[in-house]
This record gives structure tokens, sequence and C-alpha cells, in this order.
């Protein structure tokens, strides 16, 4: 396949070189982002939309369909200045995303600041120095606040523009189930505790999402999340020279794939040297991550092992080979996983907040 011929760095320079003009064909003129079919009604597929028909928790997909209608409108018109800015932002703000939903379930906990009663999660190991997109969510949650005050809680606007986010890389469409509120408190030891590592076995990966009620189809989907964005040198350094604590590269790193890791990601020093995780289309959200994974080409521990690892390895493999091969298939259960996390032990009715400002309480 030409796309895996062009070579590491100069894909580096092709994620700078992105521009507005993808975007315009990732989200062409007349794209449905309209909150989609009623709950318990036929699910929508227009316009490549996957859409679990009802919601779950007391969410559903036109909670804000009186209340603020434009909600969603809002959000797209701030990623798409971003994303067109900033193409990484994308990857940044569906982590942002993820990062929340593990930790005390989609309620926002990650958005908190420092203060008097709230030890952020932004202070997590997995999160200091690495969660972004923070300003984005500032902006976006300032313009509904002009237009609908009071209304729309940042638990949604994540869940907003984690879909917007992936709709405008050229990935799927689906009905987004809203109406999350704010947590009043944040987990830092959650934090630290239930997100997994880079360097994760395949065991250790399926434990932390069934700790969550996602399983290894979750899993496996939403790893295909990083088909867009990078990572910095810290997170894959170990496979590079010390995997398996001998002094010795990992052994399903690709030879090639490998030396362009090293000149990136020297063994000293660089950690915030920067990688594509999915070097053939860094900015396009598509299915080649599955195809370099194949060629020994994933970029983190924990995405090589889908392949590779211990631990129901059989069943991850499979679906590695078979979203490879088809990538529709793999957008449609991007979106059923994505809505599965979206689920995980949201605030709703009178619980939590709807905050004012994201990164402190009312």
């Amino acid at each position: 396949m030409a796309v895996f011929k062009v070579s590491f760095l100069g894909l580096v320079v092709v994620m700078a070189l992105f521009s507005a003009s993808t975007l315009s064909l990732a989200h062409p003129a007349g794209f449905n982002f309209g909150w989609g079919s009623g709950w318990g009604s036929e699910p929508s597929r227009g316009h490549g939309g996957y859409a679990p028909a009802g919601g779950s928790f007391g969410l559903f997909p036109q909670f804000y369909q009186f209340s603020c209608p434009q909600a969603n409108d809002i959000v797209i018109s701030v990623l798409q200045q971003a994303i067109a800015r900033e193409p990484r932002v994308a990857a940044s703000l569906l982590r942002l995303h993820f990062h929340d939903c593990f930790v005390q379930g989609c309620d926002a906990s990650v958005l908190l600041d420092d203060s008097t009663t709230i030890a952020s999660e932004k202070r997590s190991g997995p999160n200091r120095n690495s969660l972004r997109g923070f300003e984005v969510i500032d902006e976006i949650k300032a313009r509904l606040e002009e237009a609908c005050p009071q209304t729309v809680s940042c638990a949604d606007i994540l869940s907003l523009a984690a879909r917007g986010s992936i709709v405008l890389s050229g990935g799927p469409n689906w009905d987004l189930p809203l109406g999350r509120r704010d947590s009043r408190t944040a987990s830092l030891s959650g934090s630290n505790s239930n997100i997994p590592a880079p360097n994760s076995t395949l065991p250790t990966l399926l434990t932390f999402f069934k700790r969550q009620g996602l399983d290894e189809v979750d899993l496996v989907a939403l790893s295909g999340g990083h088909t867009i964005g990078v990572a910095r040198c810290v997170t894959f350094k170990q496979r590079l020279y010390n995997q398996k604590g001998n002094n010795q590269p990992d052994e399903t790193l690709e030879r090639s794939y490998y030396f362009g890791l090293k000149s990136v990601c020297p063994r000293s020093g660089g950690d915030n040297n920067i990688s594509p995780m999915d070097f053939a289309s860094p900015a396009k959200f598509d299915n080649a991550y599955f195809k370099l994974i194949l060629f020994g080409k994933g970029l983190l521990t924990s995405d090589q092992v889908l392949l590779t690892g211990n631990g129901n390895a059989g069943k991850t493999m499979e679906l590695v080979k078979t979203y490879a091969d088809d990538e529709s298939l793999f957008f449609q259960q991007f979106a059923k996983s994505m809505v599965k996390m979206g689920n995980i032990r949201p605030l709703t009715g009178s619980k939590g907040e709807v905050r004012n400002n994201c990164r402190r309480l009312n």
C-alpha cells in the first residue's frame, strides 16, 4: 500500500501542513449535525452517521432541543477554528473525554482546577503535562453561556467536542445521548489509578476497561481513536531501549519504524518530543491505525499488544484484522463504543450542577 511508503519524518511535516482545506472535505456542506432520531426510534445513518437508538441513565439526544437548540452548532463552530489552527487538538479533545469518563464517570471532573476543596485531576500522573484542549472547552463554554445561560453542562460539552472532533477529522457521526450534569468533586487518586498507562499489557487493558463496564470490543474500537493525534516520547521510550528490563527494544517493533522512532526519541532526554500515533494519516480519522499495527508499527505498547499481547489476544487480534480490512465496520463500532463510554456513571436530574465556568464549582 502506497501510504506506507512515505517516510516517517516526512509525515511529521504533513501534520504541520494540514489545513482548513482538509476540514472542508471532512465536513461537507449540509452535513447533518442535528439532534438525530428520537428516543427509541430507528437509528439514522445518513451522511455516515451511526446512531444507537434511545438513551440510558436519563440521557437522550434531544435533551437541548428546546432549551438550547443551537448548542451543537456553537460547538462545531469553535472546533472548526481550533482544529484549523492546530489539527492535534481534535485528538486532545477526544482524550479529554476519555480521561474524564474513566474517573468518577462522565462528569467533567477532569476540568476542575485546584481550589481549597478540589485536588485537581490535572495533577495526576496520566494527566500532568499531557492533557490538552482546556482552552477550547473554555471557549465553547463561554459561547454557550452567552447563547443559553446555565443550560449546557461541561460534561456534555466534553461529549459534544469529542464527537465533533471525530467528524471534523473525517470520522463517523452518531446520535449522542445528552443530559449529563457536572460533578462537585474531583478524584486525583482515581485519576492516578483508573487510567491505563501507555505501556499496559493486554490483560491490564482488559481489566481497566472491564472496570468501567467496557469489553474487549470496546477496547479495540476505542483504541482506534489513536488514528489521530500524537504521543510524547516519554510514552514509548521504553519500547525503544528497555522494553523488558534487559536494555533491548520491543521485539514486536518493525525494524525501519524502530529506527525512525529512535531519531525522534533519544535514549536520554527529549521526553516531550512528539510522534504521530498513526504516521500514515496523522490528522485523518480512518482505519490506518489498525493496518499499521498489522505491520508492527503501533506506536505505544498498548497499541501493539492488541495484536500480540497475551490474555484474550485471539479476540483482540481478530478485531484488529477485521477493522484493518473494513473501515465502515470500525466506524460503526467506534460510534457504539463512544456512546457506551459516554454512559459511564453520568450525573443526571438533580445530581451535580451545571457549572458556569468549567474550571470551578458554582
